[in-house]
This record gives structure tokens, sequence and C-alpha cells, in this order.
């Protein structure tokens, strides 16, 4: 008998410890491990800001919630990687035209929250179709993409490009101008990924200034938060904005290379969203600017894991899945970071894996568990062709 546990163990859950990137699932799992100390940091200043006169919310009421979330998702993240790629394409095709559904209900019936409606309550919840999305749209291009090198005919950059504007337009309506950003950005990275021809990726390219300037002269939030960005003396609705990234920054600072040591923080009691937008700031004020490092570190490191590991990857699915879903996750993440830090407008971003939410730990855990489903890796199918030719013989 094979010992279980060991090389040998062909159980579900034995061939898939061996067959998963372990390196890549150790990277994620130590991203959610930061994000818990981070919202236990974060909470207390969160937890005073919301609370009322009558209404007193507990210190580390939503640390406690993130390890809920937490608890929750991360079965979801292991059941989504142990699914066999093409029902893993399955799931994502299926799911994303069910959240573009909901992505259309969202402005209707959703819930406004600093006026936008981008959430839909179920029971005492709420989660962001757009979230759940953007995973499961980005494989969606991707499997569009690949059917390209079985039929050269097939309008992949039409078909993929009017879906990813039907989406704009949608998230636009809600209004969410970085969600708009990051879809467009991703698809465009397919593409170059996907090899399309440099005229058309031209094309592409210099439509991105149009759009800019249609936002800021038909998008009244970006416009704002342009001008506040850009502007800092300017007053008016913008000026909160500005106020945002400012105290976003000082907080940041405040700590010093080593930080003012957990729960030592004050800074961060002026941030308006210190547990989701701004968390990458309260590490920065109680754990220094070398623990912010760290984490831009291990963001780094995923995204190069990833594509490195797709050097060999001869399924142009799977290698445009994988390659999309580490673009988007980085790009989330340099968002977040830029946001934070001061070189880039509010834009409302969550940090991944450390920010608080739950549909946002939920949507990323879908879309790690895909990650990790498309860069898996049978080693009996990659062995030396000498060992193959010499047994054959």
């Amino acid at each position: 008998m094979r010992k279980r546990g060991g090389r040998g163990d062909r159980s579900p859950l034995g061939t898939w410890f061996w067959d998963i990137d372990r390196m890549l699932l150790a990277l994620t799992a130590c991203l959610i491990a930061i994000g818990l100390i981070a919202v236990a940091a974060a909470s207390p200043a969160t937890a005073v800001r919301y609370s009322g006169e009558h209404h007193k919310i507990a210190p580390l009421y939503y640390f406690w919630r993130q390890l809920m979330w937490v608890g929750l998702s991360l079965p979801v993240l292991i059941a989504v990687s142990m699914l066999p790629v093409a029902q893993a394409r399955r799931l994502a095709v299926s799911g994303a035209a069910v959240f573009v559904a909901l992505l259309a209900l969202a402005p209707v019936i959703g819930a406004e929250h600093n006026g936008a409606r981008r959430w839909i309550g179920v029971g005492i919840a709420e989660f962001q179709p757009s979230e759940f999305l953007k995973p499961l749209f980005i494989v969606t291009v991707a499997w569009l993409l690949s059917l390209k090198a079985k039929d050269r005919e097939l309008p992949t950059v039409f078909i993929t490009g009017a879906m990813t504007a039907g989406v704009a337009v949608l998230l636009m309506l809600q209004p969410d101008f970085g969600q708009t950003v990051i879809f467009c950005s991703v698809w465009m990275a397919l593409l170059m990924i996907a090899g399309t021809p440099t005229r058309v990726l031209a094309g592409i390219v210099g439509m991105v200034p149009v759009g800019l300037v249609c936002a800021y002269l038909f998008y009244g939030t970006a416009r704002q938060r342009i001008d506040a960005f850009l502007f800092p003396g300017i007053e008016g609705e913008g000026a909160a904005d500005h106020f945002q990234v400012d105290a976003a920054h000082r907080t940041l600072t405040s700590g010093g290379w080593t930080g003012t040591g957990p729960g030592a923080g004050s800074a961060k009691f002026g941030l308006p969203e210190a547990h989701t937008d701004y968390i990458f700031s309260v590490i920065g004020e109680e754990f220094g600017l070398i623990a912010c490092s760290v984490v831009a570190v291990v963001f780094l490191a995923i995204v190069v894991r990833v594509f490195v590991k797709l050097l060999d990857e001869q399924d142009e699915f799977k290698l445009l899945a994988a390659a999309g879903l580490a673009t988007q996750f980085g790009a989330q993440a340099l968002v977040s970071m830029a946001v934070n830090t001061g070189l880039a407008p509010s834009k409302g971003m969550t940090l991944p894996f450390i920010s608080y939410g739950g549909s946002s730990m939920i949507a990323l855990s879908i879309g790690m568990g895909l990650l990790l489903a498309f860069t898996r890796r049978n080693p009996f199918l990659t062995r030396s062709p000498y060992v193959v030719r010499w047994s054959g013989e």
C-alpha cells in the first residue's frame, strides 16, 4: 500500500497537494495572514468612526468578521483549485454570464454607498458583483482568445472588445471608474500576450487618451478626483478626495521605517476607510515602511512566480487565463498601493487578501483558486524525454 501523504499518495487531496504550485499557495497564505494582522490594527479606528452615541462597535469587530470570512473563503479557494481545467473553464464562463446580469441590476436594485450603487443586498450581507466578475470574465476572455489558434478567421479581438466595452458601460453606470480601468487594462494585456497584430494594438492604445478625456468630461466623480490630485489647492467637492489622499500619505509615513508598534498608531483614526481602501497606510504607520516593502515584494513574487511558470506552458488557454489572472491581481494591488502613497487619485480599490471585506475575500479566493488550477502540473507528464524513450524500448 502507498503511504498517505507521500509522493505516491494518489487520493484526491494527495494528488492536489503534489500537483499544486505550493510556493504560490504559500505566498497567498502569507498575504492572508498579513491581512488579518492589518485588519486587527485598523479595526479600532474604523469602529470609532462608525460608532454613534447609541451604537458602539467593539474595537476588534472587523477583525473577528474578517476571520470568519477567511474561514469561509479558504475552502472555496481549495475547492476551485482542485477542479480540472475543463470544469474550471465551464465554471468561469457560466459564472461570468450570471454576474454580468447582476452587474446590470446593481444600478437599479443595488444599495447606495458614497454616491455609488455597486452592492446588491442578500439578507443581512451585501456583495459587489464586479468583484466576482473580474476573475470569471478574465478566464472567459482568455478562452475566447485561445480559440484563435484553432480558427484564424474568428474575430476574437472584436468579440472580446465588445464584451469588455459592455462591462465598462455597466461599471460606469454605477459608477466605478477604478474597476473599469482594471477590466480594460487586463483585456489589453491579454491581447498582447495572445499575439494580436501591432497595428491593432496601436489603434486600441490610441483610444486610451480618448477614453480618459471622455471620463474627465462626462464623469463628474473622475473629474473631481483628477482635479483634486493635479491641483492640491482646489476647493469644493474634489477637496474631500484630496483630503483622503493626504490623510493616507500622512498615516503611511508617520511610523517611519519600523512603525509605532501594533495598536500604537494614532494617525489611522483620521482615515476615512482604514480597514479597506487605506489599509496599506495603516500597515505603514504601525509596522513601518519596511513592512510595506515586504508586502509589495510578496505581491510582486506572486506575479513573477506565475509568469516564470508559464514560460514553458504549451496550452494556449491555460497560458492566457493564468497570465490574465496574475495581471489582474498585480494591477489591483499596484493601484491600491499607488493611491495610499499619493501616486494616484483616490479610486476606492482594495488591497487583495489584505483589505477587509467578505465579498472581496471570497471573490479573490475564487480567482486564486482558478489561478492555482491553471498552473497545476503533474510531474509525471513532464519527465525527461530520455527516461520516456528508455522505458519505451
